[in-house]
């Protein structure tokens, strides 16, 4: 263990914690803090903290327009979207749908789930997509490896469990597990394996554990006296292979630094030799995307890394991610979401929130007070199953004597 994994590691031994907000309070502040940093991080997206410096004259300080101007429409044909103005992207497109899942479900997930009621929320329900400016289909505006999903398990007929094979590995599994962290809020193991089964339809090797390290991390920001050493201690104790190599050199790089504008550099530093994108994130490298124990998705250990350069601090910790660039849309969801879930709404710039609300026409409290109700009823099923088994185990053990 690397010293600063131990340090991580020691602080999570604290007094009895304070209770800090409730349930309902820290899913808002987390479904909304991620979709804050969604549409804050969207407008740079893919280009490199250089690039971001000269386009907006200095760093991006709150929401900004698109990065082309009025010609968004034509600037990337391939993908003519609106990222700017607080448009919500696919991040939030598709944690919005988790959460439809889990409210028609209203228990646990698998992959079935998502073959049962996510892939025809994206193929049967027209909704506002913000960047389209126009009403259709969630599949319309997802990425290729979420059309993945419908393509494997509408057409393809596939095993559910097994459908993420083959699809390419990168952070589409991961961007939209933090209902699944909040659902298992203060049980980090627990989430880490619902993600897991419920990513299994969508992805594999480290963009499948990277849904569940990040859904842990979410569960982890969501207990009582969680601070950022704690979610990243948390999500280390779980992570394996490559996913944990790359959070400990972040975690690393992290250490001793409070300002997340001189961070930028070494946490991509230390996070390179584990990403296969490589250096130019528009032009990926012949090996990017593809299956290894020994490689990791880059969003997830930056999001870590710049909470625990930020202390956990909204604004501080999201800006960070959002000028990292690179992915950082992503990278800013995941961080928004665990502040979020730390602290509860409070902590989301208020002016920020209700922009994002009112440009991408989306009520961003009511998924969140629809997942705090099915996480109670949730938590009572899983209290009768669990009391069932200690009878039953009980007996067991009494017969044997």
């Amino acid at each position: 263990m690397t010293t600063a994994t131990s340090r991580t590691a020691t602080a999570t031994a604290t007094d009895s914690p304070a209770p800090g907000p409730g349930l309902g309070d820290r899913f808002t502040g987390a479904l909304v803090g991620a979709a804050v940093g969604d549409a804050l991080g969207g407008p740079v997206e893919g280009y490199t903290p250089e690039q971001i410096l000269e386009r907006h004259g200095g760093r991006v300080t709150g929401i900004v327009g698109p990065w082309n101007g009025d010609a968004w429409r034509t600037a990337r044909p391939i993908a003519p979207y609106h990222k700017g103005h607080g448009h919500i992207t696919d991040d939030t497109l598709m944690t919005h749908a988790l959460v439809r899942v889990y409210a028609t479900v209203r228990d646990h997930l698998d992959a079935f789930s998502v073959a049962d009621h996510l892939v025809p929320d994206l193929i049967s329900t027209p909704r506002w997509i913000p960047e389209l400016e126009a009403e259709t289909l969630p599949l319309h505006r997802v990425f290729l490896a979420e059309k993945w999903i419908v393509h494997r398990l509408h057409y393809g007929h596939n095993d559910p469990r097994e459908a993420g094979v083959g699809n390419i590995v990168n952070c589409g599994a991961a961007m939209y597990m933090a209902p699944v962290g909040l659902v298992n809020a203060a049980d980090p193991e627990g989430a880490y394996r619902e993600a897991l089964d419920v990513a299994g339809a969508h992805q594999s090797s480290y963009g499948r554990e990277a849904a569940g390290v990040f859904a842990a991390a979410v569960a982890a920001a969501a207990a009582p006296g969680s601070t950022p050493a704690t979610v990243v201690a948390a999500a280390l104790a779980l992570a394996k292979d490559g996913t944990q190599a790359a959070i400990e050199a972040v975690a690393e790089a992290a250490v001793g630094r409070t300002d997340t504008e001189s961070a930028i550099a070494p946490l991509r530093a230390a996070v390179a030799p584990f990403d296969t994108v490589g250096p130019d994130y528009r032009a990926p490298s012949l090996g990017a995307r593809r299956p290894s124990r020994l490689h990791s998705i880059e969003e997830l250990p930056v999001a870590l890394g710049m909470l625990l350069v930020g202390g956990g601090d909204f604004r501080e910790t999201v800006l960070g991610c959002v000028n990292y660039g690179r992915d950082c849309d992503s990278i800013a969801t995941m961080a928004g979401a665990i502040v979020g879930a730390m602290h509860g709404e409070g902590a989301v710039p208020r002016e920020w929130a209700d922009r994002v609300a009112e440009a991408s026409r989306v009520d961003l409290h009511a998924p969140a007070a629809e997942l705090a109700a099915v996480a109670r009823e949730i938590h009572t099923r899983d209290l009768t199953r669990r009391r069932a088994h200690e009878t039953a185990f009980a007996a067991l053990t009494e017969a044997a004597r």
